[in-house]
């Protein structure tokens, strides 16, 4: 019995009660579904509901005894071993084993679509993260972002959610004239003009240009200016593309804030506010009214001397979004970027959106990774490809997901390579692992999931283990894990969960045999524990690919 299939139990009792006149409520009052919990304390039974509670005042009646008589109704409920009542009215329930246990052949049998829900369905949205300028490596902080931003996508998408995950391309503004003669700086071997881009990189970069283009320094200064500055853009622009793809994030959308400018879409922009009445002229410039909306100050648009500032491309970019049919815009932004909340929520507003409902400023804070390390620092910074060539993808995707993005992070690079039980990501990958070997041993000795004469063997009344029963609780809980994490935009839920699921089954593991001793012969205890084996394996795999994280079948 599945949490939802209880709920239903749950409502159907509430509805037989006002049906038969013993429960004074009004029958459209009765929930479509009731909340079920998990039990903090595993005696007190499976799953928990305080809907007598929630209900008794307005049905006339104290919780008490509506919990008593929901917990009769239920007694005979199939698949329902006891119903208590505790305290002032909470209902504890117990299943019987075999309607717990079937859950292990659901999980084989979904595979990869459980844990699927649709919590989200029918929500559409932008998420937009990461958005580097192109005008240098990927480093650390990126990397976080990077991490829980593609992690974020995954999960919302298999809670429903249709997410188009986008990079904003920052190639417009000065930063990218000083990057293009930082690249002609270190191709005539000189050091960088002030206020450009020292890092080991551009020596790079600027080889890559003169390959392309070697009469590079003969140009006319503007010609090569203009050279350097478009070729190196595309070289680092395809260094960052190659460096995510290493680090298994992928974006649907590559958007160029150049389109806004060379399309006319921030003047448009402009032209769109202002006849929504927000906008107002002050001293040659063109200002937009965010104070309405609870921005500490009016933000320009066009300075008075006509150059456009960043805010107007942010509400040019805005606007682009909610042109493409994205209802949610949800963008993730660095720790500096706090000021960019109330003004992005005003430009909502002023776009005649919900700012409560169809923008969401989630602020990643600031991560360090302390320890020896394989790579080099170039430019005073830690970089996303020396990250990865240092401590791999996966124990940088889960430790930086692991944690919620609004917490500052210091994590050891030590730590995270460890094998062993304290490093997080190892434990998971590990119990993954040993599903597997459990799987290889299992095959040796003959033990397979269906009898010899091709009957089914699976009898979850055969689980009657106090971790077994454990483990299957663990399993039930994981598509309501995956809903809240897409919910609440927290995929260190998932791996929280994941890290729990793998206590649980280590503990299964040591205490019930998938194989039999040698002198043993091979039962349905066998065969159905191998089910269940193979039902944790599926959702440790689902989970960690939620992540991001790849699930190893050997350690």
């Amino acid at each position: 019995m599945t949490p939802d299939e209880l709920s239903g139990a749950l409502s159907a009792a509430l509805a037989s009660a006002v049906a038969d006149g013993t429960l004074a409520l009004p029958a459209d009052a009765v929930p479509a579904s009731v909340h079920v919990e998990r039990p903090r304390q595993r005696e007190h039974g499976d799953w928990a509901t305080n809907v007598a509670l929630q209900l008794a005042k307005k049905a006339g009646t104290t919780p008490r005894a509506l919990a008593e008589d929901l917990a009769a109704r239920l007694a005979a409920t199939p698949g329902i071993k006891a119903a208590d009542v505790a305290g002032p009215g909470f209902l504890n329930i117990t299943l019987e084993a075999g309607a717990a246990g079937e859950l292990a052949r659901t999980i084989v049998t979904a595979g990869d679509a459980y844990g699927r829900t649709d919590a989200l369905a029918g929500q559409v949205h932008n998420l937009e993260y990461i958005s580097a300028n192109p005008t240098g490596p990927l480093h650390i902080g990126h990397t976080r972002w990077a991490a829980l931003g593609d992690a974020l996508a995954r999960i919302m998408r298999a809670a429903g959610a249709d997410v188009t995950a986008e990079y904003y391309i920052n190639d417009a503004g000065a930063q990218m004239d000083k990057f293009g003669a930082s690249i002609i700086a270190r191709a005539k071997g000189e050091a960088v003009p002030e206020g450009g881009y020292p890092g080991e990189y551009v020596v790079e970069r600027a080889a890559e240009v003169l390959e392309q283009e070697p009469d590079l320094l003969s140009l006319p200064a503007d010609e090569a200016l203009t050279t350097a500055r478009e070729l190196g853009y595309q070289a680092q622009l395809e260094a960052i593309r190659r460096t995510l793809d290493a680090f298994g994030v992928h974006f649907d959308v590559w958007f160029s804030e150049r389109t806004l400018h060379e399309s006319g879409a921030v003047e448009q922009a402009v032209a769109r506010l202002r006849e929504q009445g927000h906008v107002f002229d002050v001293d040659g410039a063109v200002w937009l009214r965010t104070t309405d909306f609870g921005d500490d100050k009016d933000r320009v648009m066009i300075r008075a001397n006509g150059e456009p500032t960043y805010f107007a491309a942010d509400a040019a970019y805005y606007l682009s979004k909610k042109d493409r049919g994205f209802p949610g815009k949800i963008y993730l932004l660095g720790a500096d970027h706090h000021g960019y909340i109330n003004r992005l929520k005003a430009i909502a507003a002023c776009a005649g959106d919900d700012p409560e409902a169809n923008i969401e400023v989630l602020i990643g804070q600031l991560v360090n990774i302390g320890g020896e390390r394989m790579g080099k620092r170039r430019g005073n910074a830690l970089y996303m490809d020396d990250l990865i060539e240092w401590l791999g993808s996966d124990p940088l995707r889960y430790s930086l997901a692991r944690y919620p993005a609004d917490s500052p992070l210091s994590l050891s690079g030590e730590e995270m390579l460890k094998q062993s039980n304290d490093n997080p990501v190892y434990y998971v990958q590990y119990a993954h692992s040993r599903t597997c070997a459990v799987d290889r041993n299992a095959a040796d000795r003959a033990v397979v999931r269906v009898a010899p004469d091709g009957s089914d063997a699976f009898d979850p009344a055969l689980l009657t283990h106090e971790t077994e029963a454990a483990l299957v609780g663990a399993l039930t809980e994981f598509p309501r894990i995956v809903s809240q994490a897409a919910e609440l935009r927290e995929p260190h839920r998932v791996a929280r969960y994941l890290e729990s699921l793998a206590a649980d089954y280590h503990k299964w593991y040591q205490e019930c045999r998938v194989t039999p001793y040698p002198d043993e012969e091979v039962t349905d205890t066998h065969r159905t524990r191998l089910w269940l084996n193979d039902a944790v394996r599926q959702v440790l795999a689902n989970g960690l690919e939620l992540l991001g994280v790849s699930a190893p079948e050997r350690m």
